[in-house]
């Protein structure tokens, strides 16, 4: 290369590095989230809708139940809307508000995960703020009533010590003869919160109720992804039932209405997000019925009605289902319902992706570095493609051994395509040479990689995992972009190593492939690009070894022709 153009290009290159690095430090982060409410904040003073002439929440078959904070859920007595303390609940893995005006959990921190890498704040999950509506709603649909039920709690915080494993809330209330306990159960360690009714009917009269749980959320981005991710995940509701195991409706056809309402045993109703899920597990022994509709918020309601239960005169009764308001940890979430756990997606590679994860897993329980089970992790994949690939590579050794007698055939009959075709044919076969053996690593490991990609982004354990050195969250890019810069030069080295493509247009195309991989890589997740670093060296050092032998040996081009 010409001395002066090399020295031409080394400063912009550095110029250009500079600039990408300070676009990502200015425009690359993750907006922070608002400031958690005290516990003492005044509930939002919302006006109490009116219940419609026509309530087409007592219709089993397609409850709306529309239980905003200030709006009517079925079957509870309505309360004048009044500025009121939430209640605070604290455990070792939860900090959630509860509202007492109809018993809805308005506010979730996840204590153990942060806002940011560099933030003190909690990952707020659930909030009802002005800058996102997002809640889980649960309340009562009680034969002749309608509204909200205003709870009484006996404190205003409450906090799971030390020497408990389990914190129980309650709030009371009576609606015209009938004790209500609103319980939530808390449990330490345990991100899944149970909340359960319990009724007393007092009259003379026997009454139906039925529990109804929604979770609410506008059409706000995800505070957990971002343009530092390079690829959005998905955000929206997820039904399951025995017939389908997992079932996305994005916001837009839940606004249009095309989810149907379904009634299933069993199931699970949630909002996926990037990372974290929010879900409704009712008991899996009823009949639920699933629906999807719209507030007068213009939010979006996944939500479940569960059986309709009577109680007698004098006779007690307990509806409830499980709340889980957390991250996505597969192990977690098979312990509240079946296939609970899909909604950690891999994608269509779930196959492939399920397997790596599991073995990857494996891994950093004896290591204990996610950075480092996945170099481990990539050598024990290389290994197991190793007898692919070195077949791969002893045709791509051939084929660069045998260049020059490829050029020659090519100057030969260059202006006979027909011809030059069948004696490269014949040619390939006499050497034994595939010349699409080259491509055959590269189409091999795509299925890993795209599996890789979608279990690396959907694994919330690398979320602000440290591997070494300014690598401290392998979840998103590198800050300093010198991974993919790695990746890019060990490409490089790879081309050095393969044989050069006849067609000089081809020729070209390769040259620019490092440079073309390299800013695809700059926002990948940095442990996928350690993934891909770690393979192409151990490439490069198996395709060497390989390449040295096949030119050491004399019998392979024996007897070319040659002019």
């Amino acid at each position: 290369m010409d001395v002066k153009r090399l020295l031409l290009l080394i400063p912009l290159a550095v110029l250009a590095y500079l600039i990408v690095v300070q676009w990502n430090q200015d425009y690359g982060q993750v907006a922070p989230e608002p400031e958690a409410p005290s516990y003492t904040t005044s509930a939002p003073d919302r006006e109490a809708a009116t219940p419609d002439g026509d309530d087409d929440l007592a219709v089993p078959a397609a409850p709306r139940a529309e239980s905003d904070v200030g709006q009517e859920m079925p079957g509870e007595t309505a309360a004048p809307s009044s500025s009121r303390d939430l209640v605070a609940v604290i455990t070792d893995v939860l900090d959630v508000r509860i509202d007492p005006q109809g018993g809805d959990i308005v506010y979730a921190a996840l204590p153990q995960h942060r806002l940011t890498l560099d933030s003190d704040h909690p990952y707020v999950l659930l909030s009802d703020s002005q800058s996102r509506s997002y809640v889980a709603r649960s309340g009562l649909q009680l034969d002749g009533h309608s509204g909200r039920i205003s709870f009484t709690p006996e404190s205003t915080e409450y906090r799971l010590t030390e020497n408990d494993n389990r914190l129980e809330v309650d709030l009371s209330a009576q609606v015209n003869g009938i004790d209500i306990i609103k319980r939530f159960t808390f449990t330490r360690g345990d991100y899944a919160v149970d909340v359960n009714y319990y009724l007393a009917n007092n009259t003379e009269q026997p009454v139906t109720a039925r529990f109804i749980g929604q979770l609410a959320r506008d059409n706000s981005p995800d505070p957990s992804s971002g343009v530092a991710l390079g690829m959005s995940s998905y955000l929206g509701a997820a039904y399951s039932s025995p017939d389908d195991r997992y079932q996305k409706v994005d916001f837009g056809d839940i606004q249009d209405g095309k989810f149907a309402n379904r009634d299933v045993e069993g199931g699970w109703v949630a909002i996926i997000q990037h990372y974290f899920v929010s879900a409704w597990a009712p008991a899996q022994n009823q009949q639920n019925l699933y629906y999807a509709t719209t507030d007068s918020q213009n939010r979006n309601v996944a939500a479940f009605a569960g059986p309709v239960s009577s109680v007698s005169p004098g006779g007690e009764a307990r509806l409830g289902a499980t709340l889980y308001v957390g991250p996505k940890v597969q192990d977690y979430l098979e312990e509240v319902a079946p296939n609970l756990r899909l909604t950690v997606d891999f994608g269509w590679l779930w196959f492939i992706a399920n397997p790596l994860f599991w073995l990857l897993d494996q891994i950093h329980s004896l290591i204990g570095n996610w950075g480092w089970s996945i170099v481990f992790l990539t050598i024990l994949v290389k290994l197991a493609m190793w007898p692919l690939s070195a077949k791969a590579y002893k045709s791509m050794a051939r084929m660069r051994k045998l260049g020059p007698e490829m050029q020659r055939l090519k100057e030969q009959y260059g202006d006979d395509r027909q011809k030059m075709s069948q004696e490269m044919m014949k040619f390939y076969q006499k050497e034994k040479i595939n010349p699409l053996g080259g491509c055959l690593p590269i189409l091999v490991q795509m299925p890993v990689f795209i599996a890789l990609y979608w279990m690396l982004l959907e694994s919330v354990e690398l979320r602000h995992a440290p591997f070494m050195f300014w690598i401290q969250d392998l979840s998103v890019k590198d800050p300093f972009f010198i991974l993919p810069i790695l990746m890019g030069a060990s490409m490089f080295v790879q081309q050095l190593l393969n044989p050069t493509p006849p067609d000089p247009m081809q020729a070209k195309i390769m040259k620019m492939l490092p440079i073309v991989f390299t800013f695809f890589f700059l926002w990948f997740p940095a442990g996928l690009v350690i993934y891909w670093v770690v393979n192409n060296v151990i490439s490069i050092a198996q395709q060497y070894v390989i390449t040295r032998k096949i030119e050491s040996d004399p019998s392979i081009g024996k007897g070319m022709k040659t002019k």
